[in-house]
């Protein structure tokens, strides 16, 4: 068993999801904000007019929901998106939402948009805080956080070569064998041990009382 060192080599495109995850969260609730604030502006007397909520305009749906969904659509690809191109994508989606919540009012008298109505304000500077908060202000502010993205986005940082070619130590274990491996004893090759002839062996000597021993007989 032995380890070894695998390179996880992500390509280009792919990035951290918390690149843009931030800036899409923003984007969400500004654009979310966008679309919304002209239904629910009037329960909160901040409100432009007609200042009645819930009440839908053909000026509302263009100059304030589609940029507003279309900022939220970007800021939520920003949010999910691992893939370069695809967060780039929301980037700019959001950049022409909230180009379009600057550019928008100038533009609804020559393309026949409607009217979206004036400031519900009893002082100048309400009024001001009315339309930034609408238009120009949350148009500016939403563009701001999408070239912000947009720029961390499209720069490959030394962050990213790291988090995708990390080495992962991975285990390497050998193939199972079906056959069972034999160690055979090594083979010497010994030459054969002299061995001396043994002197036969010495017979006891056997003294004159033995001799005749045997022979003897008791008498009774």
């Amino acid at each position: 068993m032995s380890d070894q060192r695998v390179r996880i080599r992500g390509e280009r495109l792919h990035m951290p999801r918390s690149r843009g995850a931030l800036s899409g969260f923003l984007l969400i609730l500004l654009g979310a904000w966008g679309a919304l604030a002209p239904f629910v502006g009037p329960d909160l007397n901040f409100a432009m007019t007609p200042d009645e909520p819930w009440l839908w305009t053909d000026a509302r749906g263009w100059l304030q929901v589609l940029p507003g969904v279309v900022a939220a659509i970007g800021g939520l690809l920003l949010l999910v998106s691992r893939n370069r191109a695809t967060a780039m994508l929301g980037g700019w989606l959001a950049v022409a939402g909230g180009a379009w919540f600057v550019v928008g009012r100038v533009l609804a008298g020559p393309l026949g948009l409607g009217d979206a109505g004036a400031p519900v304000a009893a002082t100048d500077t309400k009024a001001a805080a009315v339309e930034l908060a609408f238009f120009s202000g949350l148009g500016a502010l939403i563009v701001l956080l999408a070239a912000l993205a947009l720029g961390r986005i499209s720069v490959r940082s030394v962050r990213d070569v790291e988090y995708f070619d990390a080495p992962v130590a991975s285990r390497v274990e050998p193939p199972p064998s079906d056959e069972v491996t034999q160690i055979q004893p090594t083979a010497y090759s010994a030459q054969p041990m002299h061995v001396p002839p043994q002197p036969p062996a010495a017979r006891p000597r056997r003294g004159l009382r033995d001799m005749f021993g045997r022979r003897r007989t008791t008498a009774h």
